[in-house]
Order: structure tokens, then C-alpha cells, then sequence
């Protein structure tokens, strides 16, 4: 396992505009992924009013914030300068990183089981599964994430050199197999066969790219060694 030493991280007092700026669309996407139907809608059928007007909504709601310094990554100085400290992790932090864990979980889930039933039985019932499970498990993570129960959602910073592997490793998986997924979706028939290769190369990236974080190949996917000061993203 690669690992990274805190002492060697050039530290930082300020978050520089374009540093800023680039976290931005990251909280965008987040948040606006929050209506999980309404994005399947998004994939099926296209844009519609609802969909540009939650993307105002939600581009205003974060811009609003970002100014105020209230997104994670568009702070003016960064927040977490030890990975060791016991820092208390403001609301904000919290709220976005359980939004993000919902984003990365929830999709994930769905889109497995629905690939799962498709070759089962050689029907597509993925709406109807989005229908049915999306706010429940929408519920199930958000109160874990309320109870500090995920990675960098607890009420202490203290864990973060640890936590944010965990984090990032999701990230990069889901970055990378939904879409895949998605063009495989709009360029394959809907048959066992083909709905048999989406749930396998879906359910491979999701596992090499486990695999990749587990060992420190990806972006900030290495362990910290604790006890130095180290600026987090």
C-alpha cells in the first residue's frame, strides 16, 4: 500500500480562485443529483423544465454558498490543516459530504440492481426500482450521515487522513463506472446478452477501482501518515 507523509504536502493559508472555482461544479453536481428520479427522467427522455429549473436552483443555492465560504474545497483558507486534530466539523461539511455519499451510494445500488434484474428475468424495470428504493435509501444514508456514521460526516475532523481515502475511492469508482455505463446503455440493444456485459464491466470498474484506491494508485486515494501538518481538500 502507497502511502503519503503529511510532513512532505506543501501547506497552504489561502485557497487560490481558480481552486475555488474548480470545487464549485463538483457541489453543483452533487446537489443537483439529489432528485434521484427526476435524473433518470434526465437519461430517458431528455431535459425538461423541472430539470432546468432545479439546475438554477441549485446553481444559485451553491454559488450563494461558495461566496460565503460554505462548500468544501471553496473555503477561503483551507479548513482541516492536521489529519490528526480534533476539530470540530462544521454543518456544512457535514451536510455536503452525506449529499455526496448519497450521490455515489445511491446510484450505485440502483443501477446494480437494476442491471442484476434485467438479466435475471430479460426485463428492464430500472425506473420502477428508482421509484421505489431511491428515497428510502435517500433516508438510510442521510441518517447515517446525520449520526457522523460515514466517512468525513462525523462531528470531529480527527479521522480525516483516514476517512478521505474512503471517500475518494468512491468517488473514483462511481466517476468512472456510471459513465461507462451510460454510453453502454445508449449504444447496446437491450438484451440478456448485452444487459449481461453492462452488469460486468459496471460491476469490474467498480472493483479495479477499489482495488487502484486500496493501494494508493489514484488521486488522494493514499494513506497519511499521521502526526504532521498536511492541508486536506
Amino acid at each position: 500500500m502507497r502511502v503519503e507523509l503529511a510532513s512532505q504536502r506543501k501547506l497552504r493559508t489561502r485557497n487560490k480562485p481558480y481552486y475555488r472555482l474548480a470545487h464549485w461544479p463538483i457541489w453543483i453536481a452533487v446537489f443537483f443529483l439529489t432528485p434521484g428520479p427526476w435524473i433518470f427522467d434526465l437519461f430517458e427522455r431528455g431535459v425538461d423544465y423541472r430539470l432546468l429549473l432545479w439546475l438554477a436552483v441549485v446553481v444559485a443555492g451553491t454559488g450563494w454558498a461558495g461566496l460565503r465560504g460554505r462548500l468544501p474545497g471553496v473555503e477561503p483558507a483551507p479548513y482541516i490543516i492536521r489529519f490528526t486534530e480534533d476539530k470540530p466539523n462544521p454543518l456544512y461539511r457535514r451536510a455536503c459530504y452525506t449529499l455526496a455519499w448519497n450521490a455515489a451510494i445511491n446510484y450505485g445500488i440502483l443501477n446494480l440492481s437494476g442491471l442484476a434484474v434485467a438479466v435475471i428475468t430479460g426485463h428492464w424495470w430500472l425506473r420502477q426500482i428508482y421509484e421505489a428504493a431511491y428515497f428510502p435509501l435517500f433516508v438510510v444514508i442521510g441518517t447515517l450521515g446525520i449520526l457522523g456514521r460515514l466517512p468525513r460526516t462525523k462531528s470531529s475532523t480527527k479521522g480525516e487522513g483516514q476517512e478521505r481515502r474512503y471517500f475518494y475511492a468512491t468517488v473514483w469508482a462511481v466517476l468512472i463506472a456510471q459513465p461507462v455505463l451510460g454510453v453502454l446503455w445508449k449504444v447496446l440493444p437491450h438484451t440478456r446478452i448485452s444487459d449481461f456485459l453492462k452488469l460486468t464491466l459496471f460491476a469490474g470498474i467498480l472493483a479495479v477501482t477499489g482495488l487502484c484506491s486500496r493501494a494508493g494508485v489514484l488521486p488522494r486515494t493514499r494513506r497519511v501518515i499521521s502526526g504532521e501538518l498536511a492541508i486536506s481538500d
